[in-house]
């Protein structure tokens, strides 16, 4: 494929991912696709299959950038491991706890929408938090290592955090109070024997 054509079925992604984590994925009709992404429906159907197809590839790619993003914070010189996971639970909160802003994880915003609409997308949001349950797995499985986490099951504690986090955001999306994510921070810092500062 080439640069120029790349390009533009990546800017027809980028314009659906916009929309569709404002909107939902069933709200959002191809003729607003095309008109905000400012492309003729030919290309849109050179591109991609069906509506569904393409939702299927907004999902990959924005994983594809939420795992680099991932990596890269997880890099050892970033501190240590225990460190390292406690930024990415605090990044979380910060991009979850304003509810006056669209919602950005698509986890969050299209998991109970489209699991039993689109199999394909159920089964792209599946393994795309596969591979961030993965990645907090490892981290938890080197802070055991390195000694900044206690002894533990590293799989099993990364799966119920994430679970835990992607709970707690669907509640504050209900609720409308970013208490439901502080709880849950909470639980997180108790949990990963985050140290608490002494009385002063």
């Amino acid at each position: 494929m080439k640069i120029e054509s790349q390009q533009t079925r990546q800017h027809i992604i980028d314009s659906g991912y916009s929309l569709i984590s404002s909107k939902g994925f069933s709200n959002v009709g191809l003729s607003q696709i095309l008109k905000f992404a400012d492309v003729p429906k030919g290309s849109f159907y050179h591109y991609f299959k069906s509506k569904e197809q393409f939702g299927e590839e907004i999902i990959n790619s924005y994983f594809k950038g939420y795992l680099s993003s991932i990596d890269e914070l997880f890099e050892p010189r970033h501190g240590t491991s225990l460190e390292r996971l406690m930024s990415y639970w605090l990044r979380w909160q910060k991009t979850q706890s304003d509810c006056s802003i669209d919602q950005k994880c698509l986890v969050v915003k299209l998991s109970a929408e489209v699991a039993d609409l689109s199999e394909s997308m159920r089964l792209a949001l599946d393994k795309g938090s596969s591979a961030v349950i993965t990645r907090l797995a490892e981290c938890i499985q080197a802070g055991i290592e390195d000694g900044s986490l206690p002894t533990m099951q590293a799989d099993i504690t990364a799966e119920t955090l994430y679970q835990l986090w992607l709970g707690a955001s669907l509640k504050n999306k209900l609720s409308r109070d970013p208490n439901a994510i502080e709880r849950v921070l909470q639980v997180t810092k108790a949990l990963l024997a985050w140290p608490i500062p002494p009385l002063k």
